[in-house]
């Protein structure tokens, strides 16, 4: 039953892993399609799934060890990595092929393994933190004309102002101006003479005769239209995004996710590096501290899910899905932190 436990948590380890970087990685736009995003849904949720099994084992584990007596998965041997779950006696240890399950179990035990296994979860918690940041940037309009145009059959139109712009404003920035925000009357070739356009955001100041990139719905020109130039509006007229387009956007989503990276990648060195093997094997077997972790990875999975099926979020859903990327990193610095320094 130890060794079914045992294995039970490193498959679910090395399944959770793999599915949360495929998450991510379509998260980013790889596999951008249309909304729902069902294939991210499936993996969230084998990620999810794993880490609850995963902890779920891992007390299981601690039960039987507990009624049997057996070695414990936290203390650590004399060679700094967790005591073998299944020692072997020595008839079988005599022999020329020891049970292959037992030669991995020890490959796994090995400080090296131990060192990058740590490494590679701190390298995936912020590229995952990275993903859900620029994910959050991506997956809204910020208008929610764009998604009543989009179910009128929205399109892309290069249009030219007729009227002269109204409520001119500067979006400013450290007082440098990033752009403008008007009200626009455009005329659209194959379509309406007027169409009205509010809140268009451009980089240069608007102006009468100008051309304008703008989204509107040939069924519904009574939906007036969108016009904002640091957003993919062909992207957003097919419901799907891509996370670092050539807009300032996407140049923004780049910069953020770079430094959320750097920052991963610093973490993942401290935690890595200055705790020892013991340390970090009994961090990773800890019941306690993979329940807390599986319970956050849970929340993440519930708070985005209407995000990715299109549908409306609650409150709880909103800040789980909002804070998700800084949460993950402060949940595994918390649970982390106490291995610094440790043997």
């Amino acid at each position: 039953m130890r060794a079914v436990l045992v294995w039970t948590v490193r498959l679910c380890g090395l399944v959770g892993w793999v599915a949360v970087a495929v998450a991510c990685a379509w998260l980013l736009g790889v596999g951008a399609v249309p909304r729902p995003w069902n294939g991210l849904l499936v993996w969230g949720a084998v990620a999810a799934g794993c880490a609850v099994v995963r902890a779920g084992a891992l007390w299981g584990l601690r039960r039987v060890e507990g009624a049997g007596g057996g070695v414990s998965l936290n203390k650590s041997d004399g060679g700094g990595s967790r005591a073998s779950y299944d020692r072997l006696g020595p008839e079988v240890l005599g022999r020329r092929r020891p049970p292959l399950g037992y030669v991995l179990g020890r490959c796994l035990d090995s400080r090296v393994w131990i060192r990058v296994r740590s490494c590679a979860v701190w390298l995936l918690v912020s590229f995952a933190s990275g993903a859900l940041f620029v994910g959050l940037l991506g997956t809204g309009s910020g208008d929610d004309r764009v998604d009543a145009l989009r179910d009128a059959g929205a399109r892309v139109s290069t249009a030219t102002v007729v009227e002269r712009p109204g409520g001119v404003r500067e979006d400013l920035s450290e007082d440098v101006v990033r752009g403008y925000s008007a009200r626009l009357v455009v005329a659209v070739p194959g379509g309406p003479e007027r169409l009205v356009v509010k809140g268009a955001y451009t980089y240069d100041k608007p102006r009468g005769g100008a051309e304008v990139e703008v989204l509107w719905a040939p069924s519904a020109p009574e939906l007036g239209g969108y016009v904002h130039e640091r957003k993919d509006l062909r992207a957003l007229a097919g419901g799907r995004w891509n996370a670092f387009s050539g807009g300032g956007d996407g140049r923004d989503a780049l910069v953020a996710f770079v430094l959320v990276m750097v920052i991963g990648c610093v973490l993942a060195a401290v935690f890595t590096f200055t705790a020892g093997p013991g340390a970090l094997q009994r961090l990773a077997w800890s019941p306690g501290v993979q329940t807390v972790r599986a319970a956050l990875i849970m929340a993440v999975f519930l708070g985005w899910r209407p995000f990715l099926l299109g549908d409306g979020a609650s409150l709880p859903e909103e800040l789980f899905a909002g804070g998700g990327f800084i949460l993950v990193l402060l949940v595994y610095v918390f649970t982390s932190v106490g291995t610094i320094g440790d043997d």
